[in-house]
């Protein structure tokens, strides 16, 4: 949203939508916030089979010198992708950054 006088971008305070040069602007628009302190997000890198290398890297947790590595682009394109490895023993997953 746009302050109609200026063209400022609103922002939010104390619940309204505010220009930086005029203060409130739109007192019918509400602002309310509702977070879930509750729900937790999970993600899972799957190995992509036809990528995966066997590598000489130990094993955070089970100390197994033997991983599968593959490479995936996280990041922005500028800057170096991403490294994951997977143990041979315990399965277990982790990821370095270049």
């Amino acid at each position: 949203m746009f302050c109609p006088k200026c063209g400022s971008l609103l922002m939010p305070k104390a619940g309204k939508m505010c220009c930086p040069t005029h203060g409130e602007v739109d007192a019918k628009v509400k602002i309310s916030e509702k977070i879930d302190k509750k729900a937790k997000l999970y993600s899972v890198e799957k190995a992509p089979e036809e990528s995966t290398q066997t590598v000489d890297n130990e094993c955070p947790k089970c100390k197994h010198t033997k991983a599968e590595a593959w490479m995936r682009q996280t990041r922005s394109a500028d800057e170096a992708p991403t490294r994951f490895y997977k143990c041979k023993k315990c399965s277990h997953m982790w990821k370095e950054y270049s």
